[in-house]
């Protein structure tokens, strides 16, 4: 056992080179151990083993600040900075986040959950540490779908113009990104991904400067010079026009390599610098590899089988069932998520219609805009997104959507408390913010006969932005016959002749009724309105 031993990353530095591949393995097993006990993000996870050790045997955290964008494949890294004992509490009550969380440890740089925003929190880190004149590396750590946010290129744009000491490594596991063509291209990029390289380039352009007279001149056409030929043999890519010095790809399961390209990226100090290292999602687990978005985030599983313990039915797939039950009536009906087609339920949708089907990627914004011009369209959009993130496109309601009186549904998942998702994910602020907007309209239903009421409601009875946000998971068991439905807007439990009454919404209902269940039991004269 090599983990048990580690308990900072310099303990990292001290294992034999020969035995990292033993170090990856032993990673995980525990990673799948302890995600099929307690849940959480498997897939990404595995896909980062061997660059996570690659980062901790080359860069000295947290002085070196390595920062994950989202967070969600951090386990190796907790692993690996002296958290392992306390390993097996990830995502439980007083235990260990799903995602960084500077609160557990030094090596955490920033709270996280949120996609697309490493590189301008690594972009401002490495600004902070010039003008402090700290010269310790800062590194983003981005995976190809949160590329697909367009924070990460608002931040790309603005470091390649100033950003210095700056790497930034794409984790490619899916994407394809356009690759150079030809044997001279492939013998170049291993060139330029070695130290040896960066050390004769920087030695030599040192002697040249130094040549009295005609040395920065001199140097300066070289420079040309390199550029144009560089140009035909070795077309530009996407990351160099964004004034970075592009590296890669290399082989994201190959210590070795990544290693010497890490070091290779610490001594570029004129231009930030983007590795882009391929990986497979997955890694190491057959399950896992075969079905990588089934497994990035997921409940308790067999390991033996990769099946969940438990597959009942809960609100997201009562809402995609829904949606398909609607759309084969109703051909305006169309709907749209943000990279999260399997998580909102919508995966069915997709494979039956899949003309109106959209997934925009991790794009908010955009998602709320796009869905303003279906409804100028005439169609019917349901955007289906995690509460969390409704947070993203609060201007797009507000300037796209009600002002424009466009009649569109936000399907609101996980709204409420959502207990081991960690507090970036928690649905705790929907509620207020959408009701500080005039023209929208809000329902909160709490059980499976209200979602479906509340959505028939907003499509077919109810102008303008309608929101219906519901709760993850499965609904709460109550006393029906003591359940009443007045009309779309409000519903009452027990008897509206009871002298109290509870005023409740949302998921928190069920417990409000089996609080005015117990009150009445001791004598007491209460009703629930929701």
């Amino acid at each position: 056992m090599y983990l048990e031993n580690i308990t900072s990353p310099a303990d990292v530095k001290k294992i034999d080179k020969s035995d990292l591949p033993k170090l990856a393995e032993e990673c995980r097993e525990v990673l799948i151990d302890t995600v099929s006990e307690n849940g959480g993000h498997l897939a990404s996870n595995l896909g980062v083993v061997e660059l996570t050790i690659a980062l901790h045997r080359v860069f000295n955290s947290p002085k070196d600040k390595i920062i994950w964008d989202v967070g969600h494949q951090c386990y190796t890294h907790k692993l690996l900075t002296g958290r392992y004992s306390e390993f097996s509490t990830l995502r439980t009550q007083d235990g260990l986040s799903g995602f960084s969380n500077p609160n557990e440890s030094e090596h955490d740089i920033f709270f996280s959950g949120h996609s697309s925003v490493s590189i301008s929190q690594a972009l401002g880190v490495a600004t902070a540490n010039s003008i402090n004149n700290d010269k310790h590396s800062t590194i983003a750590v981005i995976g190809d779908g949160a590329l697909t946010g367009g924070l990460a290129y608002e931040a790309l744009n603005n470091a390649g113009r100033t950003g210095k000491n700056l790497i930034v490594i794409l984790n490619d596991n899916e994407m394809s990104i356009s690759k150079n063509v030809g044997s001279v291209a492939r013998y170049l990029a291993v060139i330029r991904s070695t130290p040896r390289y960066y050390k004769l380039k920087a030695h030599t352009e040192t002697i040249i400067n130094k040549i009295p007279l005609i040395g920065k001149r001199l140097s300066a056409r070289i420079y040309a010079l390199k550029t144009r030929i560089k140009s035909y043999i070795y077309k530009s890519t996407f990351f160099e026009d964004f004034g970075f010095r592009y590296m890669g790809p290399i082989d994201g399961h190959n210590i070795d390599q990544l290693c010497e390209a890490l070091e290779t990226a610490k001594m570029v100090k004129e231009v930030p610098v983007l590795l882009h290292i391929s990986t497979t999602k997955g890694k190491g687990y057959d399950f896992a590899e075969e079905n990588p978005s089934e497994f990035h985030g997921v409940s308790k599983f067999n390991i033996n089988t990769g099946e969940p313990i438990y597959s009942g039915k809960n609100f997201s797939s009562e809402f995609g069932e829904l949606m398909c039950a609607l759309a084969s009536k109703d051909k305006r009906i169309c709907t749209v998520t943000a990279a999260m087609s399997l998580g909102t339920g919508l995966e069915s949708f997709k494979k039956e219609y899949p003309k109106r089907f959209f997934d925009v990627g991790i794009a908010e914004e955009h998602a709320v805009t796009f869905c303003a011009g279906l409804a100028k369209g005439g169609m019917v959009p349901v955007f289906a997104v995690y509460s969390s993130f409704l947070q993203r496109c609060f201007d797009q309601l507000v300037h796209d959507g009600t002002m424009q009186n466009l009649h569109m549904i936000i399907a609101v998942d996980r709204a409420g408390f959502v207990g081991e998702d960690g507090i970036s994910h928690q649905g705790i602020l929907d509620a207020s913010l959408l009701n500080s907007v005039p023209n929208i309209t809000v329902f909160s239903p709490s059980n499976y006969d209200e979602l479906k009421n509340s959505f028939i409601n907003a499509i077919y009875h109810t102008e303008g932005v309608v929101v219906v946000r519901y709760p993850r998971g499965q609904e709460k068991t109550i006393n029906e016959e003591n359940y009443t439905l007045i009309d779309k807007n409000y519903s009452i439990y027990s008897s509206e002749k009871a002298e109290n009454c509870i005023v409740t919404y949302g998921k928190i209902s069920s417990h409000a009724c089996l609080a005015c269940d117990r009150l009445i039991s001791e004598g007491k004269s209460f009703f629930v309105i929701k």
